[in-house]
């Protein structure tokens, strides 16, 4: 298992939770910006991928979009990533 935080809160609580597995670039990022438009500012969104791409698009998704990946993980072949809203 890899993690990477970027806060000392690894597992932050989740407010909705994305099921992106099987599905490959682009679309786990197209839901991901789907699922935060309906959401609040400061709400934490789960996404969980098997995409290996994921791991680069959902950084560069964060820091284009000013959305903070609070940490990502990988176990097994999915990738779990957390993303707050801005």
């Amino acid at each position: 298992m890899t993690t990477n935080a970027a806060t000392p809160d690894a597992n932050p609580a989740a407010d909705i939770e994305l099921d992106a597995r099987g599905l490959n670039c682009p679309l786990p990022i197209l839901r991901s910006k789907k699922a935060l438009s309906g959401m609040s500012s400061g709400q934490v969104l789960r996404i969980q991928s098997t995409d290996p791409g994921s791991v680069k698009d959902f950084q560069a998704f964060a820091k284009q979009t000013g959305n903070d990946l609070l940490s990502h993980a990988e176990l097994d072949k999915v990738f779990t990533f957390y993303l707050r809203k801005r």
